[in-house]
């Protein structure tokens, strides 16, 4: 990334709106503009305040014969590990790892909860008291609907017919014993209609005050923590383990996050918006080098005169 490249990058954060749309559109085949457009637009579009995070699980296989103690199935082993995973920074902010046949509401009482703080969940998480813990600590949960609940409608929003694709907007109050015992207190049960996947979605919030559009945005950002695990797989090695023993398979899962994290936090302290596998990349093909970080990413290439030989480069 040559300098000029990298002050337009610094640069078109303080510009309008418009004329920020237009540079994008314009450049919208260069891989940094995109990468900044995209953290840009994530944060243009959430009208909140407070921290959003999504919390999932992902299952790592591994052979049962060599890690007799994460017995899964009957021919099978493996883990979980579970993540809570900041939308806006891109970065886990909290691992939990278990054997794989943990089921993940259990996960959800590790979860060290933010007053304020928004937190994501998919429908396999659906479980009312822990839920109900959410709303007593102040925080908000956004959550897709499982099941047939039995409610009454308390209140009924104006949903400007059907605009932005939200289908109902209703305060309602749980009316099954069993459920009502568990959650006392009212929820918010937004209809939400997906144009480009042709397909209704049921959400579930205690957030009375937001925008229902909002309530669809926030669950719609969940799959980014589905992205980090596809990644962390694909690029950081945690398919092959060095050790056997459940200790060594924990020390190097944490080392890779750990790597992950550490990468993510210098392309977001210094700017220079590359996506965190670039970043990994250079670094980890400059690790003997003495180039300050920053310079890796800045300098000009030199100029070296073509004497018609062959040359190898290494990257």
């Amino acid at each position: 990334m040559n300098t000029g490249k990298y002050i337009f990058a610094q640069l078109i954060e303080f510009l309008p709106q418009r004329i920020f749309d237009r540079i994008v559109m314009k450049y919208e085949g260069n891989k940094y503009v995109k990468h900044f457009a995209r953290r840009k637009r994530i944060y243009k579009e959430f009208e909140i305040e407070g921290k959003v995070f999504a919390f999932d699980s992902t299952t790592i296989d591994l052979c049962l014969s060599v890690f007799w103690w994460a017995k899964f199935r009957r021919t099978k082993a493996g883990i979980k590990m579970h993540t809570l995973y900041e939308i806006q920074t891109d970065i886990p902010t909290f691992i939990h790892i278990t054997e794989a046949k943990v089921h993940d509401q259990r996960a959800m009482d590790e979860i060290p909860y933010e007053q304020g703080a928004y937190y994501v969940f998919d429908r396999g998480y659906f479980d009312l008291k822990r839920l109900y813990h959410i709303n007593e600590i102040e925080a908000y949960f956004v959550i897709r609907q499982r099941g047939n609940l039995q409610y009454e409608v308390i209140n009924e929003g104006d949903t400007m017919h059907n605009a932005g694709g939200v289908l109902s907007d209703q305060v309602i109050r749980l009316t099954n014993y069993l459920t009502k015992q568990k959650y006392p207190a009212v929820l918010r049960r937004v209809t939400y209609y997906a144009a480009d996947k042709n397909k209704t979605f049921v959400y579930l919030t205690n957030n009375m005050e937001m925008p229902a559009t909002q309530v669809a945005l926030l669950y719609k950002y969940r799959w980014r923590v589905e992205l980090f695990f596809k990644w962390i797989k694909q690029h950081l090695k945690i398919k092959s383990f060095w050790g056997t023993t459940e200790t060594a398979v924990r020390i190097q899962i944490y080392s890779a996050i750990t790597a992950y994290c550490m990468v993510a936090i210098v392309e977001h302290d210094l700017k220079l918006h590359r996506s965190t596998y670039e970043v990994l990349r250079i670094l980890s093909a400059s690790l003997l080098d003495k180039t300050p970080i920053k310079e890796l990413f800045t300098k000009e290439p030199e100029y070296v005169a073509d004497d018609g030989q062959l040359t190898l480069i290494f990257i």
